[in-house]
């Protein structure tokens, strides 16, 4: 491995936080964990651990030892002073005496000796931390050495490569034993320069933060060379179908049918996005022969079956032309799936803390893998975690036969309270929506989303959890969970593209809101027919091309959706020299209508917004200051001009879209938004 430690920015790390009265103690530590959370091959994702014993001021201002550690979840490579979480040491020192202590009690010290009682938990491995001497320690799932010790023979491979540098901790569960066999170990030989914890990872540790990090580069490095030594070919391949169907029409299958996996099927669905992988190492695993003995084989390291559950969904291949076939058998792998894991849940006895059946990464040998999750970011943790599986078990067989932790202790883990508390925040709680997120798992695509009534929109539908595609003629920078793509709503290939690229990205489409358009103007009489046929193109066609091009992916799905249009008070309400806006807008009101008609009995909703008078695109500012000079009226009184006396937004025309999204019995409706215009209202 490369040591990228670099004594000037450690130098310039303490004279950093030191003007925010933060010691060079802590300051070398943030230093140094980021160095370690920075490599993709030590730490993922709220993995790993680093803490350095110190002192601190408590309530009295009196200088007490304490242990900073990394808080329960925290991102070690952005981590900063408020990721460490100070614990009175010398309580957590005295519990080594004990011969056991049960989980409660263990959860219940991690928030009684904390320092500031409002700080988060400490990590779950806060007593190893604790327990071991040294002044700083590192703690990490580096890949190279779950590969070694991931093995039927892992204990020898361990102690053949780190004999006199580092102690063997035998496999035990995350927790209090696990820290008193850790410091037993260490007790044994205190000269070493790290552990090596089997199935789980590797400490390193040191009395300065400069040499503790050195030790894990150079365990890594070890195990490393070691699996250089004699590797071989992994997985042969399988025998394939000829030609697979394509990534954009499995995704909307299988997201479709995890969603359906649920025990009770009145209730409403909980999907997810996903997110998929296909790289060299990936397919080689999928495509693989072995690849059924493999998908059981379990996860490279304990703590990641929060987010991955303990094994994949494996399905069987997606031949081209033959969906239907694809559906029935994956369906079937599914329900299977299902089956076995509430079987192993009940053989260890933990069932009644079970949680959702539906997998987390689901395996399609000739395509890749797909990470699962209730946020685009959940989908790509489980992705980033089950590629890490992939790697490790590679390695792994390269050099003997690979072997996980055991099924019960992956379940144990996988339910475990203080392990389940890294998922900080409702949206990445498995199995249940995140308060303030009523989407969380939907996918939304808007088009004319880059301004206006549709970035506003946009921003409404991801502040309510969802992952969001935005469709512009220019792809626009996103700043929430989601994509910009380039997309002309009036050209049907460019549209099926885009549809298809929102699938290949998050699985598939909950939530299409049709908002594109642009109000030409002109008198009926007189106006050029290219005019009336460019607005009718895209102000209705461009609407039935998207609204097509949703159902066909909502039917894929087959959990229904919603199709929401802007449809304008035009609509309904023709103004002077607005023909050619308005007509093409009540053949889309008329088209909403005839969506929800025809589809409705495949779960599809569609409903329609009215709006009138919005400061956005369509409704320029000079077009404002030009209506309002010619009425007589300021801008403020011309925007105001409805029953209400108030100015409408585009917020508040995004507001009413999501409030039709959220009405999960309301179909072929208008809502208009105008502030009170009786001569646009419909029932």
């Amino acid at each position: 491995m490369n040591d990228p430690w670099s004594d000037a920015d450690a130098k310039e790390a303490i004279a950093r936080y030191a003007g925010d009265g933060i010691g060079e103690d802590l300051a070398l530590r943030i230093y140094s964990a980021r160095l370690l959370g920075a490599d993709p091959t030590l730490v993922l994702h709220g993995g790993g651990n680093a803490s350095v014993k110190t002192a601190a001021g408590d309530i009295l201002g009196e200088a007490v030892e304490v242990l900073f550690v990394k808080a329960s979840g925290g991102d070690m490579a952005a981590i900063e002073p408020k990721g460490f979480t100070a614990v009175r040491l010398g309580p957590l020192k005295a519990l080594a005496a004990l011969e056991r202590l049960s989980d409660r009690k263990m959860d219940n010290a991690r928030r009684c000796y904390l320092l500031d009682s409002l700080s988060p938990v400490p990590s779950v491995e806060f007593l190893s931390h604790a327990f071991l001497p040294p002044k700083f320690v590192d703690h990490t799932h580096a890949d190279a050495v779950l590969a070694l010790t991931n093995q039927e023979a892992g204990e020898d491979l361990a102690r053949e490569v780190f004999a006199g540098r580092a102690g063997i901790v035998p496999y035990m569960k995350p927790g209090f034993g696990l820290a008193r066999k850790a410091l037993e170990v260490f007790e044994a030989d205190p000269s070493v320069d790290g552990l090596i914890l089997l199935k789980h990872g590797v400490f390193t540790f040191a009395d300065n933060a400069r040499e503790s990090y050195r030790r894990m580069i150079e365990l890594v490095s070890l195990a490393e060379e070691r699996l250089k030594k004699g590797r071989r070919k992994v997985f042969a391949a399988a025998a394939l179908p000829g030609a697979m169907a394509p990534l954009a029409e499995v995704a909307p299958i299988l997201r479709g049918l995890c969603v359906l996996n649920g025990e009770d099927r009145d209730a409403e669905p909980e999907p997810m996005v996903l997110d998929f992988r296909d790289g060299p190492e990936i397919l080689e695993f999928v495509n693989g022969s072995e690849v059924a003995r493999l998908a059981r084989a379990g996860v490279a390291t304990p703590d990641h079956t929060i987010r991955t559950r303990c094994r994949p969904l494996l399905v069987p291949p997606p031949e081209a032309g033959r969906l239907e076939d694809f559906r029935s058998r994956a369906l079937a792998a599914l329900g299977e799936y299902g089956v076995e894991y509430r079987e192993a849940l009940r053989r260890h006895n933990i069932h009644e803390r079970a949680l959702d059946h539906v997998p987390r990464v689901v395996l399609v040998p000739g395509l890749g893998l797909f990470g699962m999750g209730r946020s685009a970011g959940d989908a790509r943790i489980a992705a980033d975690l089950a590629s890490n599986t992939v790697a490790v078990l590679s390695a792994a067989e390269s050099v003997g036969t690979y072997r996980s932790a055991p099924e019960g202790d992956l379940l144990e883990v996988e339910c475990w309270p203080p392990e389940r508390d890294k998922l900080a925040g409702g949206r990445s709680r498995a199995g249940g929506r995140g308060e303030g997120e009523p989407l969380a798992g939907r996918v939304v695509l808007v088009t004319g989303g880059a301004s206006g009534i549709g970035l506003a929109t946009a921003e409404t539908f991801a502040e309510a959890g969802a992952a969001v595609a935005v469709l512009d003629l220019e792809a626009a920078a996103v700043s929430f969970e989601g994509v910009g793509l380039a997309c002309d709503v009036t050209d049907p290939q460019a549209v099926r593209a885009a549809f298809d690229r929102v699938c290949e990205t998050f699985g598939g489409i909950d939530i299409v809101v049709s908002n594109a358009g642009n109000a030409w103007q002109g008198e009926i009489g007189t106006v050029a027919e290219a005019v009336l046929r460019q607005s009718f193109e895209l102000n209705f066609w461009a609407h039935q091309t998207v609204a097509s091009n949703a159902v066909r992916v909502m039917r894929a799905q087959g959990i229904g959706g919603c199709l929401l249009f802007n449809a304008s008070k035009q609509a309904v309400n023709p103004g002077p020299r607005f023909g050619p806006y308005g007509l093409p807008k009540a053949a889309t009101l008329f088209l909403m209508r005839q969506y929800a008609l025809d589809h409705g009995a495949d779960g599809i909703r569609a409903n329609a917004v009215n709006a009138d008078r919005i400061r956005s695109g369509l409704l320029s500012d000079d077009m404002v200051a030009s209506r309002a000079k010619a009425r007589g009226l300021s801008e403020k009184d011309y925007m105001a001009g409805n029953l209400l006396g108030r100015e409408v937004t585009a917020r508040d025309v995004a507001e009413a879209f999501l409030a039709l999204a959220l009405a999960a019995k309301t179909t072929a409706a208008v809502v208009t938004v105008d502030g009170g215009n009786i001569a646009a209202s419909l029932r």
